[in-house]
């Protein structure tokens, strides 16, 4: 390879590399120089006819000389080894790599496959070995050592996304292989981001010390749009609705921010596999896409690409059958569980939906290892598809090891104490799969995923749990803009995995115009050592709900937790918990006219509470963080009077309900309901009761829902003793970029808040009061909720318009709220 005159690498460096300049500076190392077979014995090749060797500054051109015959290679015994030509590399080194010894007999085959070794080790640019009279002459020229490389022209591309895909590294050997292979890696970056017509110019600085710097010169071309997607053949569906289907998009003006409108062909090979999945889940067992073609436009300016298919008749299923060689697990009973019936439209989807219920089945049953294959029997007369599943005891496999990666905060143990499989048990994807929801129940991982890798025999897997950390502390802030121009702020910090041990630490100091909250928490998962969970809180708290129900309350207590597991979807929490609380009221606003209701002048004073409660809750949710398909149900109940003045039986029911059509379209029915009554003779305080609005029920602002003293002069609310709400919601795709992290949904709330004890009804002078109002009546919000994961952290924003309410309701249309983790 020829190689321009050595400079001072100073005067290289002045430039940096972005444009060589200068007359005379020597760059070699074109794309027509690297196609040359540099590497032969015997010492490079002369350049080609009519070309002009490469000069150094203030050089003459070299005149070209013959090349000299090789002298004759000899056999006989090589008495010792001269390495000649090396700079860099210690002899000793080339001895090592050499598969020759002195007082070897060689011949012409023992010094090719020396020759040959040395090449191999990518360390010499030219490799000659002679046998002169029993000494055997290695005669090696060192590939250099690259200084730096550098990327110009690229300004699509950052360089360090260009460093990433290359080999070559700083400090690494020159070879004309690996220059080679970078420069397709480069073009093939370029093609996938839509630059088809992209060229890369590698090119060498000589620097002295056998080094040199590499440039890659890029001219990166225009983009390479698509200027229109074409379908032929189909009938069933209109263009449009299969240009919904592919990821790919024609160019328009308002996709700047995308890249899917730009040509790549690896993309249309993924169109093409997501028209077949479309098809086929719409009973077109059929469908096959003749050809795909890209046409690059006259003025070059994009391509059209069209697509040939053949959509075929519709199919639905016929004959299911399911054929079991277990002997525990009846095909018949398995076929019960099947979500298809007979007369069904064919849908790939839910043959796979099938094949994972009987895996699920027979695992749950206690089979491991479980093979089920469906068989296809197309009858193309009657246009329906007979299906057999064929459940078969599959290979043995134990697992191996398992590792786990990306946790660089959790410590491992915290994560396989979720496992419910360890080293050496048999491999059950029932147990992998709960796993895998445990691990992602912790909130501690943005993303979760176990895999299974070769294991050290053929009936051993490794498992590999993938994990992404994502903040577990957070720094949390809300807002919200009521009917009533009131802001509402509030600020709180905590830490869900306290040094990396899964273990919830609180030290939350809350300042709002409603809520000023002092709370130490702190929850230790694995009491013990064993499966359950046990928590320590210490909180006092002062609520001003002056403005919406005319008092202001304060409460300090503690509370210790003990949490149970009752099986793999169920759990038990328990509790004791005291509290003092005292409802103040200003004594100037219950005088002989009182400016706030009287019920809360008949509410002051301090109570104590001593309670005992618990909480079950049954949770069977494909994703406890963003479910999209399962339900849950939680019951829980607490027993006030076991000591302390206050005597009460508060009872809470809440259910949900999830269903995902697409990843986008994903359906929820939730509903929460209470009750709290007196025991004892007690009535229920006004600190005790519920008081729903703001998060609990858009629309309708914070404790806007439910009984109120209607009188003009205060308009306070005054809580309830029961209340239920239900809340309907689908999110949507937004047509946005999902890098953008804005998520829609609509949804709708609808219920009620009442229920007063007859006492909190009366006046001081024990006739019931006219303004109070207790309608238990119904009411009902709809709206869009806006979900942005913001750089500052998650952000909410709903917009309701309220469809039912009482007349003393208070209602809001606009809140906000978002928290910052970290």
């Amino acid at each position: 390879m020829p190689m321009a005159e050595p400079m001072d690498a100073s005067t290289v460096r002045c430039t940096r590399f972005r444009r060589v300049r200068a007359s005379g500076l020597a760059v070699l190392l074109a794309t027509s120089a690297l196609s040359t077979a540099a590497y032969a014995q015997g010492g490079p090749p002369p350049p080609p006819p009519g070309a002009t060797p490469p000069v150094g500054q203030g050089a003459a051109p070299p005149a070209e000389a013959p090349r000299p015959a090789a002298p004759p290679v000899q056999t006989g015994v090589v008495k010792r080894i001269v390495i000649q030509g090396n700079v860099r590399i210690e002899q000793d080194t080339i001895l090592s790599y050499l598969p020759i010894q002195p007082g070897d007999t060689i011949g012409p085959q023992q010094i090719d496959l020396g020759v040959k070794t040395l090449f191999r080790t990518d360390l010499f640019a030219d490799v000659n070995i002679e046998l002169v009279n029993g000494d055997l002459i290695v005669k090696v020229a060192e590939n250099p050592i690259i200084n730096q490389v550098v990327f110009e022209g690229n300004d699509n591309l950052k360089d360090d996304k260009l460093r990433d895909e290359v080999t070559v590294r700083p400090r690494g050997i020159f070879t004309r292989g690996k220059v080679q292979g970078d420069v397709q890696r480069i073009v093939e970056l370029y093609r996938r981001s839509g630059r088809i017509s992209v060229t890369v110019t590698p090119k060498i600085v000589e620097l002295p010390q056998k080094r040199v710097d590499l440039i890659f010169e890029i001219n990166e071309g225009p983009k390479s749009g698509i200027t229109r997607i074409n379908f032929i053949g189909n009938r069933q569906f209109a263009d449009n609705d299969l240009r919904g289907v592919i990821v790919t998009k024609e160019s328009r003006f308002y996709r700047f921010l995308s890249t899917n409108d730009n040509y790549d062909p690896d993309r249309l090979d993924y169109d093409q596999e997501q028209l077949r999945k479309f098809y086929r889940n719409h009973g077109f067992y059929d469908f096959r896409i003749i050809n795909t073609v890209a046409e690059l436009a006259p003025d070059k300016n994009g391509f059209a690409v069209t697509y040939t298919i053949d959509e075929g008749p519709k199919y639905k299923f016929g004959k299911l059958k399911v054929e079991s060689q277990l002997k525990k697990l009846n095909g018949a009973v398995l076929q019960q569980l099947l979500p298809i019936r007979e007369g069904q439209l064919y849908e790939d989807k839910k043959i796979e939906d099938a094949t994972d219920a009987l895996t699920f089945a027979a695992g749950a049953a206690g089979f491991a290892f479980v093979d089920v294959v469906p068989r296809y029997i197309p009858n193309r007369q009657t246009h329906t598809v007979d299906l057999t599943f064929d459940v078969k005891e599959g290979p043995r496999v134990y697992v191996d090891r398992i590792d786990i990666v990306g946790n660089t905060r959790t410590l491992d143990p915290v994560i396989r104490r979720e496992l419910l499989v360890t080293e050496g048990d048999a491999y059950n994807r029932v147990l992998v799969d709960r796993s895998k929801n445990q691990i992602r129940g912790l909130g501690f991982f943005k993303d979760v995923d176990i895999v299974q890798a070769p294991g050290s025999a053929p009936d051993r897997t490794a498992l590999q749990v993938k994990v992404t950390e994502q903040p577990t502390g957070e720094l949390s802030f809300s807002a919200g803009y009521s009917s009533t121009d009131r802001l509402v702020v509030d600020l709180g910090i905590s830490e869900r995995n306290f040094r990396g041990r899964g273990q919830d630490v609180r030290a939350e100091v809350s300042i709002g115009s409603l809520r000023q909250q002092v709370n130490l928490s702190f929850t230790e998962p694995r009491f013990l050592g064993r499966n359950m969970s046990a928590g320590v809180d210490l909180y006092s708290y002062r609520y001003d709900f002056t403005s919406y129900a005319g008092y202001n309350s304060s409460s300090t207590g503690a509370a210790l937790r003990l949490g149970i597991p009752l099986g793999n979807y169920s759990t038990l929490q328990t509790r004791y918990n005291i509290h003092n609380d005292d409802v103040m009221v200003n004594d100037a606003y219950c005088g002989a006219n009182p400016t706030v209701s009287p019920t809360l002048c008949a509410e002051r004073g301090n109570s104590f509470t001593s309670l005992f409660g618990y909480t079950i809750r049954w949770d069977h949710r494909n994703d406890p963080q963003n479910p999209t398909r399962g339900f849950y149900t939680e019951l829980s109940q607490d027993l006030a009077g076991f000591g302390g003045n206050v005597k009460y039986l508060r009872t809470e029911g809440q259910a949900g309900w999830y269903h995902g059509f697409t990843p986008s379209w994903i359906f929820s029915a939730t509903v929460h309901s209470g009750y709290i009554g007196g025991w004892g003779g007690s009535t229920v305080r006004i600190n005790d009761r519920f008081y729903e609005g703001g998060n609990s029920f858009r629309g309708f602002q914070t404790a806007g829902v439910g009984p109120r003293d209607t009188a003009s002069s205060y308009n306070q609310a005054l809580g309830g003793k029961m209340f239920a709400i239900g809340t309907l919601e689908q999110t949507f795709p937004d047509m946005l970029p999902e890098q953008y992290g804005i998520k829609m949904a609509l949804f709708t709330d609808f219920g009620t808040v009442g229920l007063l004890d007859p006492t909190d009804k009366r006046t001081t002078t024990q006739a019931i009061s006219g303004s109070i109002k207790d309608d238990l009546g119904f009411r009902a919000s709809a709206g869009i909720s806006v979900f942005w994961k913001s750089p500052m952290g998650p952000i909410r924003i709903d917009l309701a318009d309220v469809l039912a309410k009482d007349s003393y309701d208070r209602t809001e249309n606009f809140r906000f709220s978002t928290s910052t983790r970290f």
